[in-house]
């Protein structure tokens, strides 16, 4: 995004950052607390617990989002690992994604949820080092901060305007909004609120959100950074999403050619293995194990996973077959539809104890479905605005105005007031 827009990508940047810091420090304690009391060890787990739905509704609507959204989210992935083997080592897209799909299921299949924390580690790292790299090999190529601010006002001025090519006007205003919104996934996107229950407790969640803010600004800036010093180098790519590949292989010996497809295979798999281990857990625990068959032995249990992380990723990879899509946009349709299906009544359900079972239940449909209809007829008359935007506050209107229409869990009140009342001396 930075190598086509430049500068206005840093609001991509600052949504995220944000949204990060703010996911950490309001929603985590709180939903590391009441998960921990309750034994969830899904999101839907907790939203059946929270509003005691005796009916499993949560659970079957939160795990028909979670399969669909993690599909497109997956294929997306797997365009990206078809560009990256194309760029890297010169294969065709199809024989790229063909082997980005093996490798993905393969590694998901074998491990589990604790070897994906570990290998996240490993590829964060990895991530990590080639955001601080890349750039500044980039800058120093072009001859310094000077000569890259020269060569990008050279190519196209706007390239250096926060607002872009809109400039301060109605559209350029929506645009920012748009990125900025881009955050609010953060704030209730299910393969993120996992690792908080996976927390050992709140000083953990305390250490986690300092790491988290910095790495989350290296990675974005990194990637801001190595956009704008490839607009300067190699202006006239005929796909801009192949500009870490070409900076890659054209500025660095060729030992480090491997080193750098490790890295992009890294990004993509540490984001897939999360995906597939939330939907294959909401499958297996949230509506196999906890609606039809509550006796279902672990060895089941695990080949149904299993089997649900092949069909995802065979769904998947017919859909990134066609390659008709710009792998960004498509990444923040999927991320949309799972943060404004379960953003908004995880908020409520965190701050506000008078929040109802059915409150929930409209916010999340309506959210979601705001999205998907504001993406297919309404999205260009209205400059593009971000489809985030309109589904998180629809689902937030929705479930508050229901809430307020019905009757709340018996006892929520004394467990929200017993949550805080835990966490208060570690929030002073």
């Amino acid at each position: 995004m930075a190598y086509l827009v430049g500068f206005h990508a840093i609001w991509v940047a600052l949504g995220e950052i944000l949204g990060v810091a703010l996911s950490w420090a309001l929603v985590a304690p709180p939903f590391r607390e009441y998960t921990g009391r309750f034994n969830s060890i899904t999101v839907p787990d907790y939203l059946e617990a929270r509003f005691q739905d005796s009916r499993h509704l949560i659970r079957l609507i939160a795990a028909a989002i979670i399969f669909t959204m993690v599909t497109a989210y997956m294929a997306a992935q797997l365009t990206a690992a078809g560009k990256a083997f194309n760029s890297f080592a010169g294969l065709n897209y199809t024989t790229g994604i063909l082997i980005g799909t093996a490798v993905i299921l393969f590694y998901t299949s074998v491990g589990g949820f604790k070897a994906v924390a570990y290998a996240d580690v490993l590829q964060g790292v990895l991530m990590f080092l080639s955001m601080i790299l890349i750039p500044v090999v980039g800058i120093m190529a072009i001859g310094g901060w000077t000569p890259l601010m020269e060569a990008l006002g050279r190519s196209d001025p706007s390239l250096l305007w926060p607002m872009g090519g809109y400039g301060v006007s109605l559209e350029g205003v929506m645009s920012a909004l748009g990125f900025v919104g881009i955050g609010l996934a953060f704030l209730g996107a299910p393969q993120l609120l996992v690792r908080y229950i996976s927390a050992r407790g709140q000083k953990e969640i305390v250490r986690g959100s300092l790491m988290a803010v910095l790495i989350i600004i290296v990675f974005d800036f990194g990637a801001i950074f190595t956009g704008l010093a490839g607009r300067a180098l190699f202006p006239l790519l005929d796909d801009p999403e192949t500009i870490m590949p070409t900076m890659s292989t054209q500025l660095f010996p060729a030992s480090f050619t491997g080193i750098f497809l490790a890295v992009v295979l890294a990004a993509i798999i540490s984001t897939v293995d999360s995906l597939l281990i939330l939907a294959s857990s909401t499958i297996v625990r949230d509506v196999i194990q906890r609606i039809y068959r509550p006796t279902l032995s672990d060895v089941r249990a695990s080949r149904i996973g299993k089997i649900t992380t092949l069909v995802i990723g065979l769904g998947a990879f017919g859909l990134a077959l066609t390659e008709v899509r710009m792998i960004f946009w498509f990444v923040l349709f999927a991320w949309s539809g799972l943060g404004v299906a379960f953003g908004p009544p995880i908020l409520c359900s965190l701050f506000w104890s008078r929040t109802t079972l059915k409150g929930a239940l409209a916010g999340m449909l309506s959210g979601f479905l705001v999205t998907v209809i504001w993406v297919l007829f309404l999205k260009e008359s209205f400059f593009g605005l971000y489809e985030m935007i309109p589904g998180f506050l629809v689902g937030l209107a929705v479930t508050i105005g229901v809430s307020l229409c019905t009757r709340p869990p018996e006892g929520a009140e004394r467990e929200w007031q017993a949550v805080y009342k835990e966490l208060r001396p570690g929030m002073h």
